[in-house]
């Protein structure tokens, strides 16, 4: 369980692996306290550490995985967002997010907003039952406030701190992004349909 506060910007090391893929990430954290086995968000999506050394970290990625999220556009040196997983007594300052992706949403644009950036998503017809204005989105990791929708699109603010602090300061119109809907918002949607 995570957050949506992203902790660092790693950096991909790393890609090897066809239908599956082993990834190697760089990062800031203290090797000493992440034990192989631990989850580490990476672009929001939940992966298990399998290898470790001094500044980084490998993951094992899953057909499946690769097929839902922005993953298979990994190449050495693409930053990726990291949040190590939840502990009891932790401070929440986003929403729950699980590191379940649910698919990926392209940039349409990016509207600077004073100092804060807007940006509009178009995302698959079958998320957006889920997205509402003024609830809870995680994109690529990142807890955020959904601004408004219109059928397919979505816009959400990013302020300074976040866009210094995530990728968000590099997102450019064009990019796909890992989407994870609200939590509540993918139960109560499934408790109508058995209505």
């Amino acid at each position: 369980m995570f957050s949506g506060i992203v902790t660092d910007v790693g950096r991909v090391r790393s890609v090897r692996g066809e239908g599956e893929a082993r990834v190697a990430v760089d990062c800031a954290y203290d090797m000493d306290s992440i034990a192989v086995g631990v989850s580490i968000a990476c672009a929001g999506v939940c992966l298990t550490v399998v290898d470790k050394g001094a500044q980084w970290f490998a993951v094992d990625v899953s057909g499946e995985t690769l097929a839902c999220t922005t993953l298979t556009d990994w190449r050495p040196d693409v930053p990726v967002n990291l949040e190590r997983s939840l502990k009891v007594g932790d401070e929440l300052g986003g929403h729950f997010v699980s590191g379940h992706v649910d698919g990926t949403a392209e940039v349409v644009k990016r509207t600077p907003e004073g100092a804060s950036v807007r940006f509009e998503f178009s995302v698959a017809d079958r998320l957006q039952r889920f997205i509402a204005a003024k609830g809870a989105i995680a994109l690529d990791g990142v807890s955020l406030t959904v601004n408004d929708v219109d059928g397919a699109q979505f816009s959400v603010n990013v302020i300074p701190h976040t866009q210094n602090a995530t990728t968000f300061k590099q997102t450019q119109p064009g990019q796909r992004v890992n989407v994870e809907v609200d939590m509540l918002a993918r139960y109560l949607a499934r408790l109508a349909a058995e209505e």
